[in-house]
């Protein structure tokens, strides 16, 4: 197999620790890693597959030479930089909201719509999906193969580590400082400690934050079905790491639910934890750290047969970035960058 240069912007963050940790783990095929950071972090050293890194910062022709280069940073910086891998030669998977709803890049789940990445020949843009949006169309693939979905209506329940780093320790320095009754919060709107924050982003006019319409166009987008229905609500909890989602879809049939727990057990890295008599269900406390999107408490709705309810929970930080973007990087390995 081809051994390849690989380059990960935002390499000191969160996410971009979990690319460096998935790149050991999984045995990527690394011939050079070029990480790449703020300035303060200049001479940095990042360790992977048995070696040491020197942290670099963004410049002009930074990219030469590279194959796939992982951002991992805000939109601003994707939006000036990502374009430039491409220049230099690289693959850019971009976990940023940048490109994600511009009809020349492609939105990429690997198990969804992997096709996508398969076909390519030249390097691009490739946008990784916004990190509650990925679980849904996991859960949501084997219910639209089989049975077609009209509606989804989902209610999002996301860690802080959603936030990064600094909103992560927060929470814990919180924890340590629980008896205080007036917590100043630095990266919320409000306290997070003992509270739930329903708002995830901005307000656009109609009462939606961004983190809503995010899960609400981009699941039409990766789906490839625009006249979907999908609404969402998006609140911020005091968990450490993994989103969970309750979900509310609307098939084109009526179905059993043999049928259903079929479906949704035949779906790759989808896992179903549905013994809800003996409280078995998934969540975040025993998901995070592990690959796979899980799903329980399936049920219909006792109104309309054709309307299930189910809860969908996945490691926010892994699948929801940076193992989703590394999936991105085997299908091209597989296929454009093949050696």
């Amino acid at each position: 197999m081809k051994k390849l240069k690989v380059g990960v912007v935002g390499a000191t963050g969160m996410v971009g620790q979990v690319f460096m940790t998935l790149l050991e783990e999984r045995s990527f095929p690394l011939a050079e890693l070029r990480p790449f950071a703020s300035e303060a972090s200049i001479g940095k050293k990042v360790k992977c597959q048995g070696k040491e890194w020197t942290c670099e910062v963004l410049r002009s022709n930074c990219f030469e030479g590279l194959d796939i280069v992982f951002f991992s940073s805000g939109d601003d910086i994707s939006k000036e930089w990502a374009p430039e891998a491409v220049k230099a030669g690289a693959y850019a998977i971009d976990n940023s909201a940048a490109f994600r709803m511009s009809p020349q890049h492609a939105l990429v789940v690997p198990e969804v719509n992997g096709d996508l990445v398969q076909g390519m020949k030249a390097p691009q843009v490739i946008a990784n999906p916004n990190c509650s949006t990925i679980q849904l169309v996991v859960a949501l693939k084997p219910l639209q193969e089989k049975f077609g979905v009209d509606e989804v209506r989902v209610s999002s329940y996301q860690a802080v580590s959603g936030a990064g780093l600094a909103a992560y320790e927060e929470l814990l320095a919180n924890t340590q400082d629980y008896k205080n009754p007036n917590p100043k919060p630095v990266n919320f709107v409000h306290p997070i400690l003992f509270n739930v924050i329903p708002q995830i982003g901005s307000f656009d006019d109609e009462g939606f934050t961004s983190e809503e319409k995010k899960i609400q166009n981009e699941t039409k987008k990766i789906l490839r079905q625009p006249t979907m229905k999908v609404s969402a609500f998006a609140v911020r909890v005091p968990v450490l790491n993994a989103h969970s989602e309750s979900v509310w879809v609307t098939l084109s049939k009526e179905v059993s639910r043999e049928e259903m727990l079929n479906a949704l057990a035949d779906m790759p890295g989808l896992v179903v934890q549905d013994e809800p008599k003996k409280s078995v269900y998934p969540m975040p406390r025993d998901v995070a750290g592990k690959d796979p999107v899980y799903v329980g408490r399936i049920h219909r709705d006792p109104e309309n047969k054709k309307l299930w309810l189910m809860w969908v929970v996945s490691d926010n930080i892994k699948k929801g970035a940076a193992l989703n973007g590394i999936q991105i990087a085997d299908l091209l390995i597989q296929n454009a960058l093949k050696g």
